[in-house]
């Protein structure tokens, strides 16, 4: 593997508290003080002036669909999306078919990654056998197996006494849980947000408090058993009040949001449009506000994509039969910067610190620094460039992106994972 000399960048490590136009210096798959100068004039060299060098970006909260969903997507075709939206780590939910509820799962989830991804993927397992909510599924083995987190994301266990069971095994074995916050019994038949619009276009109805309800027992649970329970994509402003407060208590929460949740909001869904349409619904203009709010306190630890891909044939549906979810991977960066940096004045080094050092952190997953020693995954990105999007000429097999035909501004220009170009000039290169 050749050196590599990124020349003239502006380079954000938010770990080293670095921002300053500089070098960064690669060799053999790892980051160096410098290079000597027989390395130098044999590196490849990149003139990286007018761009962002930051470390390689971290999702803790994808969908690869494999196995079983490769209709949607591939652990091949979602790793080249990430690549394609600067990330270079990510961990996979798992509701696949079969759900990754045992050992002989995980194993082979992660021989497709070694086989097919031009990323680092981790899995997750199951909070319960078959995603079911009715008996734990075995977290040792699970974690032996080589997962991450557990989470039953997609569904949510209703159960409070199994729920607790939960995460008393996974504080055990060093294991986040990672939790959907959803009260089904108010969301029967639900399919966007219960408010005026959903009255308005005669839709059925989704309260934040359904929500509400579970990160409560969460941040309760949390505080009982001591284990570290991470909140997804939270969507309500009540519950960023509940985690605002658990958090100033010492609770061990954490939480994200999602680049789609801070930029949206449920008056979009006046046509019908399904691309739209996710779990949790999009909120009003004050749950908006409030999330961002609770991202610059603190309160919201990462943003996360929860990148959900579905074909056009399954999206094509009325509203109430389409399924829920939108990609995030290729899009995340353009529109967090466009929401958090430009509308909101959020310090760059911030909102790359919410996508890098942070998620890492969180997951006790090695990147987010630029670290000499460090694997040297980088993420080059002009701020400025404005670029047209379109999903179905994008990486992933699916296109349902509420983003696409739409200009944004901010492009991934080359993703670097362990020294390796794998993501240039808007193609994949290995």
């Amino acid at each position: 593997m050749p050196s590599l000399w990124i020349k003239n960048a502006r380079v954000i490590d938010p770990a080293a508290k670095r921002d300053a136009v500089g070098d960064i210096f690669v060799r053999d798959g790892k980051f160096a003080a410098t290079l000597s100068a027989v390395e130098k004039k044999r590196a490849k060299k990149i003139d990286a002036r007018g761009l962002v060098a930051c470390p390689g970006l971290v999702d803790i909260h994808v969908h690869f669909r494999e196995p079983g969903q490769t209709h949607k997507e591939s652990i091949g075709t979602g790793s080249r999306a990430a690549a394609a939206g600067g990330f270079t780590t990510v961990v996979m939910m798992p509701n696949t078919s079969p759900v990754a509820d045992n050992s002989g799962t995980i194993q082979l989830m992660k021989d497709v990654v070694a086989r097919d991804a031009v990323i680092r993927v981790y899995p997750t397992g199951c909070i319960t056998v078959g995603m079911k909510g009715q008996a734990l599924a075995p977290i040792g083995s699970l974690k032996r197996a080589g997962v991450v987190a557990i989470t039953d994301d997609g569904d949510c266990v209703q159960s409070n006494d199994l729920m607790r069971r939960a995460v008393e095994y996974a504080k055990m074995f060093d294991l986040p849980v990672m939790d959907h916050c959803q009260d089904y019994s108010m969301t029967q038949g639900a399919v966007m947000n219960e408010g005026v619009m959903s009255t308005r276009l005669g839709l059925h109805g989704w309260p934040n408090a359904a929500e509400d309800l579970i990160v409560a027992r969460n941040v309760i649970l949390s505080e009982y058993t001591g284990a570290h329970i991470h909140l997804q994509h939270i969507s309500s402003k009540f519950s960023v009040d509940v985690i605002r407060r658990a958090k100033q208590r010492g609770a061990r929460i954490t939480a994200e949001a999602t680049p789609h949740h801070i930029a949206l909001t449920d008056d979009l869904l006046a046509g019908y449009d399904t691309n739209f349409k996710m779990n949790p619904p999009l909120r009003t203009e004050s749950d908006r506000v409030a999330l961002i709010d609770g991202l610059r306190d603190g309160t919201l630890d990462i943003i996360a994509t929860d990148h959900a891909p579905h074909t056009d044939y399954e999206k094509d549906k009325e509203f109430d039969f389409a399924p829920n979810g939108i990609l995030g991977l290729e899009t995340a960066l353009s529109v967090t910067l466009a929401v958090l940096v430009r509308r909101n004045k959020f310090k760059l080094p911030f909102v790359i610190d919410l996508m890098t050092r942070r998620p890492a952190k969180l997951m006790n997953l090695p990147g987010g620094t630029l670290a000499v020693g460090a694997e040297a995954d980088i993420c080059l990105f002009d701020p400025a460039e404005k670029w047209l999007y379109n999903a179905k000429a994008g990486f992933s097999k699916s296109s349902n992106s509420p983003w696409s035909g739409q200009t944004l501004t901010g492009r991934v220009k080359t993703t670097i994972v362990g020294g390796r170009i794998v993501f240039n000039a808007g193609k994949i290169v290995v």
